[in-house]
């Protein structure tokens, strides 16, 4: 069992909680945390206290990316906070099985409770397991939180091992397995699927029986993707977060890849098919480049987006498109090129300086550049902002200077 870090019992008691509330309000008003740090020495709070109050207080403002305002009221360890799902995501999971019917929901290795809290708040009961006490108590911590906003009875945590105490009578099965070695900070990701908590083996096995979600790393190996599973790559703001599987009733009929795409700006989007897509053909460049969303790319749907943009692949094994036609589309960034360049960094640095580009974002695929490296070669001076994509067509390398539509 991990040994449980010094200081942090004390945020779980109501002393610890209002001094929490205290630095927030110091944080707000502008007292640096040394300032702060030394406030609560005056106190007569203890150094491992003191560092445990105030890490905390950092983590809650780091927090709000994925639960906003709410992490104001909840509590994070810093490696629960790295795994746990961003809430607009978890809301998505939790739809799924309200969709399925379900009603209770076993969320087995719920972390720091982010999955249990979105099940929590679409009215299905989460059943919480957790094998460390410490990220256990937390998770009671947030879902109390929760539970009493909603009106609703809190959820009990289990502490212990979750392919020991399995489902039990949960109608579903949600897991969110540890991809980092144990422990609160510092931990590093695992190499193997095999050394997995809760194991994909017993993952796998559940989703035979009951309908199931597995949250995993975008990264995850396909070979391992069952046959029977939907995958869906998740992307927010242009970030691929996660892949997760999804079995049984969990599952769309028909669907077995999928990208889903959330976006501050344009709300979400989908691409959904029954098998990975055949890359499109190659064409010349035309007036427009796309960059597709990395959750498109991760699900090999770069086809299906093509067939929608009537657009043909640049060079083979090359994620951009091209057409001749604007078509606005959430699953990608488009360009409108305005000139083809030669490669050749001496020529580049010419052609910026000839036109008087002082800020370029540089963008690379088939090129071995490191692009912030070239970006201080270039010596960019000027009013005029442009975006320089270094790839290749039809397997040669170009520079192609284009600007956002």
């Amino acid at each position: 069992m991990t040994e449980e870090p010094p200081g942090w019992r004390a945020l779980l008691t109501q002393d610890g909680l209002d001094t929490l509330r205290w630095i927030a309000g110091e944080r707000d008003a502008g007292r640096a945390a040394s300032e702060i740090n030394s406030s609560l020495r005056a106190r007569g709070l203890p150094a491992d206290q003191v560092a445990a109050l105030l890490t905390q207080a950092l983590l809650r403002e780091k927090a709000r990316t994925k639960f906003g305002d709410r992490a104001e009221q909840f509590l994070f360890t810093q490696a629960g906070l790295e795994q746990a799902t961003r809430s607009r995501v978890a809301a998505s999971h939790a739809e799924r099985f309200r969709d399925a019917g379900c009603t209770r929901i076993a969320d087995l290795g719920c972390g720091i409770g982010a999955e249990s809290l979105a099940l929590l708040e679409s009215g299905i009961d989460p059943l919480a397991v957790e094998l460390n006490p410490l990220t256990a108590e937390i998770a009671s911590h947030n879902l109390r939180v929760a539970a009493a906003l909603l009106g609703r009875p809190e959820p009990e945590v289990q502490v212990g091992d979750a392919e020991q105490i399995g489902p039990e009578d949960a109608d579903g099965v949600f897991l969110d397995p540890a991809r980092r070695t144990a422990g609160h900070s510092d931990t590093r990701r695992v190499s193997s699927p095999d050394d997995y908590s809760p194991s994909l083996n017993f993952a796998f096995d559940l989703a035979s029986r009951l309908p199931t979600g597995i949250k995993l790393g975008p990264g995850f190996d396909r070979e391992l993707i069952p046959d029977e599973a939907e995958a869906q790559w998740v992307s927010v703001d242009g970030q691929v977060v996660e892949m997760g599987l999804w079995f049984g009733a969990a599952a769309r009929p028909g669907v077995h890849r999928a990208a889903l795409v959330l976006n501050g700006a344009t709300g979400s989007a989908e691409l959904t098919a029954s098998e990975d897509s055949a890359d499109a053909d190659l064409r010349d460049l035309g007036e427009y480049l796309y960059e597709p969303d990395g959750a498109v790319i991760r699900a090999r749907l770069i086809g299906s987006l093509a067939a929608d943009l009537n657009a043909g692949m640049l060079s083979e094994g090359i994620a951009y498109l091209t057409a001749d036609q604007l078509v606005p589309t959430p699953f990608a960034q488009v360009f409108r090129v305005v000139e083809t360049l030669s490669s050749r960094e001496k020529d580049l640095r010419r052609a910026m300086s000839d036109r008087g580009i002082g800020s370029l974002e540089i963008k690379k695929r088939g090129a071995d550049v490191d692009p912030a490296a070239l970006r201080k070669r270039l010596k960019l001076r000027g009013d005029n902002h442009a975006t320089l994509f270094l790839t290749r067509v039809a397997g040669k390398h170009v520079a192609l200077l284009a600007e956002r539509c």
